[in-house]
């Protein structure tokens, strides 16, 4: 599925050409001139499928207005998907990265395409059969353990982000990232929710990779046989961490409201999918791990998505983006600041 592109989301040719002598700079065989389309879905780096006509791949870049800071991390996506190559955890095989000193004047890399489906609808959920939804919640809670098990020091990321406080480290993050893209009028309760982030000071029983955006959508699945996850992607907000905060995003998204950010009834709110309560049982089943402190990562779980969203909104406001979610992401910073509060109060298990 394409959307339009519109002024500020196009390639010219000179960019093409710039990806294109970047990928042969690196002994990428391009046989002919590349073209791009805008892939759906993605609400910060932006995704085009390029092709020369016989080979594919997918182009990541930043928005070219609207950013936010170290929210389009394009580095640290390659980084991270590069070191995963040969863990049993399904990643891109990336291509090339390119700093913003080339002619394009923005960051970009390239990565192998990935044959597999984008379960992003309702729709794309509903063709499955009930079986294959309960394999397929499976698979995704199975991939994030098999992330979680992998030995960060011993594939190359041992300073790819500070082990420890992860918990105070982020709540710091997303405080600092409201304080930009924040909207005035709900300073109050995002304040309250933030003295309550930093108020905490929760153990850390374990480090791991942490992918932080993880849900179906960001997979690429592959239905032939059975629900197998062929490549997790959008790193953009990987680090070390707590794993537990990446179980607790990934179930955080599960709320309705999210389907205001996507434009569209989600797949990943769909009710044939596992609730909160049962994927972080079936977390804890296929890891071995605790989700310990639960309500404090969920509550900043469900902060984090706030931010997003208010930053999306804010991107929409200066230009940076049309299309669907776009008009509507700001109207679930409210509902997601309320469900943090309420997690922090423990009133969201």
């Amino acid at each position: 599925m394409t959307v339009p592109l519109t002024t500020d989301l196009s390639l010219s040719d000179t960019d093409l050409e710039v990806v294109a002598g970047a990928m042969a700079g690196v002994g990428a065989a391009v046989c002919g001139d590349l073209r791009a389309e805008l892939l759906a879905g993605g609400r910060s780096n932006l995704t085009y499928r390029i092709t020369d006509g016989t080979t594919a791949w997918v182009l990541r870049t930043p928005p070219r207005v609207g950013r936010t800071p170290s929210a389009h991390d394009v580095a640290r996506e390659f980084r991270v998907t590069a070191a995963l190559l040969g863990t049993g955890v399904g990643v891109a095989r990336p291509v090339v990265l390119c700093g913003d000193d080339t002619a394009m004047g923005l960051p970009f890399s390239v990565v192998e395409f990935v044959d597999g489906e984008t379960l992003r609808t309702r729709t794309d959920l509903d063709a499955l059969a009930a079986a294959t939804v309960g394999a397929l919640a499976d698979e995704l809670v199975g991939t994030l353990a098999a992330l979680h098990a992998v030995d960060h020091v011993a594939v190359g990321l041992e300073r790819f982000g500070r082990p420890n406080a992860y918990f105070e480290r982020q709540a710091r993050r997303w405080a600092g990232q409201w304080d930009h893209v924040g909207a005035p009028e709900l300073s109050a309760l995002a304040g309250e929710v933030v003295r309550r982030l930093q108020a905490a000071r929760p153990t850390q029983p374990a480090t791991s990779i942490v992918h932080g955006d993880f849900r179906v959508d960001n997979t690429l699945v592959r239905l032939d046989d059975g629900p197998q996850i062929a490549a997790v992607v959008d790193w953009e907000l990987s680090t070390i961490g707590d794993p537990v905060a990446d179980v607790a995003l990934m179930c955080a998204y599960r709320a309705p409201v999210f389907d205001l950010i996507v434009g569209s009834e989600a797949a990943w709110t769909s009710p044939r999918l596992p609730g909160v309560g049962d994927l972080a049982a079936r977390y804890e089943a296929a890891s071995g791990r605790r989700l310990d402190h639960w309500d404090l990562h969920l509550g900043l779980a469900y902060f984090k998505i706030g931010v997003i969203a208010a930053g999306i909104a804010y991107r929409a406001s200066v230009g940076g983006a049309t299309g669907p979610g776009f008009d509507t992401a700001g109207q679930t910073v409210a509902p997601y600041l309320e469900l943090a509060r309420g997690a922090l109060a423990g009133g969201v298990a």
